[in-house]
């Protein structure tokens, strides 16, 4: 048997939230976003909209549930969404993704369409960007780059581009330096990415279970890391299915390190490490395609 309202460390906490609100809260965002809440997650959840609770001024989960099931009230089921969506980033993180990015993108040609499909507060997208650049050697590159999250909060800061400057601790002074202007005065201690940068880069919100992603182009490169792990296998799969046709015959997904996309989807294959390509028979419908 589940635990009850005991969950509530026995009265410590303002709100009363039983087992059943967890299944509720569980069972709205997986099937508004295909995020696949773990049982362990429950204080976390908790945490997260209690917030919202008291911003809303709703005295009861059960009652701030009951008006998300009525529907009507998009801007707290945005604000449901962004509470319970984890957006741990940095700049450059998984390292040994950016130098095979940047042979592939001198290899194909121009111009050069990019997705980066969980953007979080904008570091993925901008090292990206950083990285078309040196590869060309210029603050224009022929790249242009979809940055996309179902969070509208994250969204805001990856196109504000302002950062806290030890975001740049692990990056060299020199591309720090290139690529990020400093704050001064009261903006002592932030840096704000290049104008060049952020010229490159559309940020957009996207559910990856929405039916209609408005998005038509076709792709050199998408990365989908470190968002995966959070859809159960058969919610990963159909969304790797809609990304295979909007791929280039020889465009790269890059995956997380900890997301394994061979066994949940055929349409790709394995090129090294967390990075894939279309698989040879789909390749070939996707050369027909734009012929």
């Amino acid at each position: 048997m589940k635990p009850n309202s005991q969950a509530r460390s026995e009265g410590s906490k303002e709100f009363e939230f039983t087992a059943r609100d967890f299944d509720r809260v569980r069972s709205l965002i997986y099937k508004k976003a295909g995020i696949a809440l773990a049982e362990s997650k429950q204080e976390m959840v908790y945490s997260r909209l209690a917030r919202r609770l008291r911003a809303t001024g709703i005295g009861s989960f059960v009652t701030y549930l009951d008006k998300l099931e009525q529907g009507g009230d998009a801007e707290e089921w945005e604000a449901f969404t962004n509470a319970l969506t984890t957006n741990l980033t940095s700049f450059f993180r998984e390292a040994h993704h950016f130098p095979i990015l940047a042979e592939h993108l001198k290899k194909i040609k121009e111009p050069i369409e990019i997705w980066c499909s969980a953007a979080s507060t904008g570091e993925e997208p901008y090292s990206i960007a950083m990285t078309a650049c040196e590869a060309f050697n210029t603050l224009t590159p022929p790249v242009r780059i979809i940055a996309t999250d179902i969070d509208t909060n994250v969204l805001n800061t990856g196109a504000n581009g302002v950062y806290s400057i030890d975001r740049l601790d692990k990056m060299s002074p020199e591309r720090a330096k290139k690529f990020f202007l400093r704050g001064k005065g009261e903006r002592e201690g932030l840096v704000r990415v290049r104008p060049e940068l952020r010229q490159m880069i559309t940020f957009k919100q996207v559910n990856l279970l929405a039916d209609n992603w408005g998005i038509n182009t076709q792709f050199d490169v998408i990365f989908c890391r470190n968002v995966m792990i959070y859809f159960d296998k058969p919610t990963q799969g159909k969304i790797l299915d809609r990304f295979a046709p909007l791929m280039k015959p020889d465009g790269l997904l890059f995956a997380g390190h900890s997301e394994n996309f061979l066994y949940v989807c055929d349409a790709f294959k394995l090129r090294g490490k967390t990075v894939y390509e279309l698989d040879p028979e789909k390749k070939a419908r996707a050369q027909m395609r734009r012929a």
